[in-house]
């Protein structure tokens, strides 16, 4: 297949290509369960994804009896050790994301991950699936050190170099997603059945998906408006 509009797409991690609220959840309630506070369901631990590991514990620990900042430096650490040694119980791929990606390689297009998650988890998070080798690079959000994660362009800067530059789509379910993809100056999706902090209309995304059967369909019209409105002359978005 030729005349894909896009030599990369970038992906987020968590609630976009995989569902890993099970296993976030399990890590919560197990460094709560370290603080004496009770357990928490997994619908209300799922509302707290979205910002980040420090972000989802101390709104567990507001919900299960009080933010403290002593109790919070105590369990943190616990929270990601249990997490990185328990990656992948409860994790699985959105319907659709594997059809996806065979789309995608089909065309040629390389596909990397661009996440806030520690790089060792995301790395190994994939690999443990057996997906790493689906994928053309992972940075994290420690890999281009401290104030470069997203919303900074700068992880999304070194994805496309990481895969030999091209023309390059990002996809995500935040804001912070959204915010990095329009900072780099690429297009961008959002999907709607991600670990939403907010309606996804509010993202301000250049499109938005319900599932990954209308991923390849919306690059293609992302990508033929871009291509028009430069042979306009005008300025990108």
């Amino acid at each position: 297949m030729t005349n894909f509009p896009f030599d990369i797409v970038g992906f987020d991690l968590d609630g976009t290509l995989f569902d890993t609220s099970a296993d976030l959840a399990a890590a919560t309630n197990h460094a709560l369960a370290l603080a004496g506070r009770p357990a928490l369901p997994l619908d209300t631990v799922r509302s707290m994804l979205g910002l980040g590991a420090k972000h989802m514990l101390e709104q567990g620990l507001e919900a299960s009896g009080g933010f403290d900042a002593e109790t919070m430096a105590r369990v943190y650490p616990a929270l990601l050790e249990y997490y990185e040694a328990n990656l992948t119980r409860g994790t699985v791929a959105f319907p659709g994301l594997i059809a996806a990606l065979d789309d995608l390689d089909s065309r040629g297009v390389k596909v990397a991950i661009v996440t806030n998650k520690f790089e060792r988890f995301a790395v190994k998070l994939v690999a443990e699936l057996a997906l790493d080798h689906r994928f053309a690079c992972v940075i994290g959000g420690d890999t281009m050190g401290k104030g470069n994660a997203k919303p900074s362009a700068a992880p999304i800067h070194e994805m496309i170099a990481r895969c030999g530059g091209g023309r390059a789509a990002f996809v995500g379910d935040s804001i912070y997603d959204i915010l990095a993809a329009k900072n780099a100056g690429i297009p961008n999706i959002a999907v709607s059945f991600g670990f939403l902090m907010q309606p996804v209309e509010a993202l301000g995304a250049d499109a938005v998906i319900d599932s990954y059967a209308e991923l390849i369909p919306t690059l293609i019209r992302l990508g033929d408006s871009r291509s028009a409105t430069s042979s306009t002359g005008a300025a990108p978005a």
